[in-house]
């Protein structure tokens, strides 16, 4: 039986390890996407995902073409099993070692990217990568589906399933920024076009913010001599019509609070504070993303210092950085460096009984929560981000409301901006000062501006995000 919604995204809403004993361990996960989908009922909703790991792969083959709901939490799943080295190259290859330095403007263009034979055969396992999906999304729409295509992994999915299934309604979500035209001229003009033609597969194609909207627009015309309506909200191409719209992901209010003061949070709680005492704290919580600027966020947190010294024994910046996308050397090297400049900041300015820097590696959302719950100022600083969440939950969880410092390039500066105190990523001084600013904020502005940080941080709460995408593209 077809489901009336297919969503396709690269991960899905459960994983899988296997334990010793050959049995298969699930976690869950999702966000948004899982709790748009079960407001639609058990029957309603098809999620298709790849295998990750092998414990992914050794459920598929287990299940066939759907998963047991017993272990998706009443979800139905269809999880790909597809190559481990087509997902290599399509997943490692392409998407996080070309797209998404594409769109974060992550490249030394002065040195790199090189599109020699090893990208020609990445991108050819990114193609059955994506054609792999589109497959499967044909084979399980019924006459009526609507299917939503998550992120950038699965560009090229909406065209490829537009000529398979020409009458379907299908929609696409970039849940990263878009890079401007000049810069998303780098990659070759072949793999340009195929990018753009994907999406403009898609009846919809929808983005985080306006800003980045207009950066798709902008490159389908630049790329493809697409024109596009006088207002941004359509891009026409070879007799066809892709509308745009824009979705502001928000925080989930209820969840965070709730899950704040259990009491796995207030042990970490407990912990954190006999480490910082009655000293102010600087709070950030990021993957070891290059994107997320962590190494400048420390820079300018060492500049803070230098500049104003009266803060010496007063502050403690609270640095959770956990390692992401460990199989890519760059990763694993921008880890070490931030932990190295961590040490020298430490070494440079602590004193018996004060660490300037407590730096976290190890993944612990219950901790991050209760860093939350201490934070004073909470320092979001990335080079470019689609949205950025991080920024969206700490003022509602912030037990004394917060001050934010946040990079005027991360997507929820379109929403947060008036409340926040904005700062250019690359700008030390112009961050520093940002946190002091924000250190000594008076009680009624912190308390006003995280009022309004909390009002913008809740305004498409996950469910709704994901449903207002729905109706749009119904409609």
């Amino acid at each position: 039986m077809s489901a009336e919604v297919l969503v396709a995204s690269n991960r899905g809403p459960v994983s899988y390890a296997v334990a010793d004993d050959g049995s298969l361990v699930a976690k869950r996960g999702g966000g948004g996407l899982v709790s748009g989908l079960s407001a639609l009922g058990p029957d309603a909703g098809l999620w298709v995902c790849a295998a990750l790991g092998d414990g992914d792969r050794e459920a598929a083959r287990r299940a066939g073409a759907r998963l047991d709901p017993e272990g998706t939490g009443g979800q139905a799943v269809r999880m790909l099993d597809i190559p481990p080295e087509t997902y290599d190259a399509a997943y490692n290859g392409v998407a996080n070692s070309v797209l998404w330095f594409v769109h974060h403007l992550l490249y030394q263009t002065h040195l790199e990217p090189v599109f020699d034979e090893t990208f020609e055969a990445h991108w050819a396992g990114f193609e059955a990568y994506n054609a792999a999906f589109a497959d499967a999304l044909a084979e399980e729409a019924g006459d009526g589906t609507v299917a939503l295509v998550q992120d950038y992994h699965l560009s090229l999915v909406p065209g490829m399933l537009r000529e398979r299934r020409p009458g379907l309604r299908v929609g696409h979500f970039s849940h990263t920024p878009w890079a401007p035209p000049e810069l998303f001229r780098v990659l070759p003009d072949r793999v340009a076009r195929q990018v753009l033609l994907g999406i403009l597969g898609a009846d919809r194609a929808a983005f985080l913010t306006r800003r980045w909207a207009d950066a798709f627009a902008a490159c389908c015309a630049d790329v493809l001599g697409a024109d596009v309506s006088a207002d941004g909200t359509a891009v026409t191409f070879e007799g066809r019509t892709t509308r745009l719209g824009v979705h502001g992901l928000g925080a989930d209010a209820d969840f965070l609070r709730e899950r704040a003061h259990r009491a796995d949070v207030d042990e970490r709680l407990a912990e954190l504070r006999a480490q910082v005492g009655e000293r102010r704290t600087i709070v950030r919580v990021d993957r070891t993303e290059l994107s997320k600027n962590i190494v400048r966020g420390l820079l300018a947190y060492r500049r803070l210092l230098a500049d104003r010294p009266e803060w010496h024994d007063r502050v403690v910046h609270l640095a959770f950085a956990y390692p992401s996308r460990q199989d890519l050397a760059v990763y694993r090297d921008y880890t070490a460096e931030v932990s190295r400049i961590a040490e020298e900041i430490n070494a440079e300015f602590g004193r018996d009984g004060w660490t300037p820097v407590l730096l976290h590696v190890k993944d612990d959302f219950a901790r991050s929560l209760a860093a939350y719950r201490m934070a004073d100022v909470a320092l979001v600083n990335p080079i470019r981000d689609g949205m950025n969440l991080v920024a969206k939950e700490v003022p509602l969880v912030a037990e004394g409301g917060c001050a934010l410092v946040l990079s005027r390039e991360a997507g929820a500066s379109a929403e947060l901006g008036e409340a926040a105190l904005l700062v250019n990523p690359y700008d030390l001084a112009g961050t520093a000062e940002a946190l002091h600013r924000g250190l000594t904020m008076p009680a009624e502005e912190r308390a006003r501006r995280t009022k309004q940080l909390a009002a913008g941080a809740t305004a498409l709460p996950p469910r709704d995000w994901f449903l207002a995408q729905l109706a749009a593209l119904r409609d």
